[in-house]
């Protein structure tokens, strides 16, 4: 059964709540999420934001890369059905915009229509690919620009957050993709997202360079690296983004219980790696979904 956005009320005070966020500028970690449970988990453990990662929706909805096989439909879905559980704000990946500017506008109505409340939008020519791997190519410093306004003008409630990124560093170097990070701002992001910088020097350099929040992506194994928390709020990033790590964890985990499955007896040895069925049904809400069925009649 399909599930339905948030209300337009909902929907603008979880965006002015993200909007506090990125005003504050205080490196609030934001976790990854895959899926509609992954989501309800990060935000009982306490984190004011959400994330839906590009990479991971590909890999758990088709079991595939992040080379651009998840396209509008699919993501504009996704985005429904984990805005729809969650109370906190969701940042999504949007990838291109899945084409020109034409594109991006219709890419913004369909996640706003879905309840986000940031999305970002990179410089990558089709086919993309997840940002920290090679072979990546980027489109002229002008369409790039020319998206991001696409992109502000599509909004319909002006608190939606936009987010660009460029992964220029890899593909025309340093200098370049701070020339985009300009241009992108002045085209009227909200917030700018460098990719992948390889070294602490250009991680400072990306934060003295611009005014406006900063988001970091804290990718594990990725070509960045990776400071500690502390060092990427003294120099003023408004986001820690960890995108895929709730979902490399949920695999090692799944891979070592099925090992054992296989090899194994009985489950009862693994019982210790179980969150409880009451648990786990209070997380997915199955008292307060019963609950209204006794109140409907059903």
């Amino acid at each position: 059964m399909a599930t339905t956005a948030p209300h337009s009320g909902d929907a603008t005070r979880r965006r002015r709540a993200l909007r506090e966020v990125l005003a504050s500028r205080d490196g609030v970690v934001v976790p990854g999420a895959y899926d509609g449970v992954s989501a309800k988990l990060v935000e009982a453990a306490g984190f004011p934001v959400v994330y839906m990662t590009g990479y991971g929706v590909s890999a758990s909805r088709l079991g595939l890369p992040d080379l651009g096989f998840a396209g509008l439909a699919e993501m504009a879905d996704h985005v429904r059905n984990l805005a729809s559980v969650l109370s906190a704000p969701l940042i999504a990946d949007a990838d291109t915009g899945y084409g020109n500017a034409l594109n991006v506008r219709r890419t913004v109505e369909a996640y706003e229509a879905a309840g986000v409340s940031g999305l970002h939008l990179e410089d990558q020519q089709l086919p993309k690919r997840c940002g920290h791997l090679s072979g990546k190519t980027v489109v002229p410093t002008a369409e790039f620009a020319a998206k991001i306004r696409a992109a502000v003008d599509a909004r319909r409630d002006p608190e939606l957050v936009i987010i660009a990124r460029t992964d220029a560093i890899a593909v025309t170097g340093f200098d370049d993709a701070l020339r985009r990070g300009e241009a992108a701002v002045k085209a009227g992001a909200d917030m700018l997202f460098v990719e992948a910088p390889t070294t602490e020097e250009q991680i400072e350099r990306i934060a003295s360079t611009f005014d406006a929040p900063l988001l970091f992506n804290y990718a594990p194994g990725g070509r960045s690296p990776l400071l500690p928390f502390s060092r990427l709020r003294e120099l003023g990033y408004a986001i820690i983004l960890l995108p895929v790590d709730t979902l490399f964890v949920a695999a090692r985990a799944m891979q070592q219980f099925l090992r054992d499955l296989r090899d194994g007896d009985s489950v009862q040895p693994l019982a210790g790696r179980y969150i409880s069925f009451a648990d786990f049904g209070q997380l997915i809400g199955v008292n307060a979904q019963m609950a209204l069925g006794e109140h409907y009649g059903a």
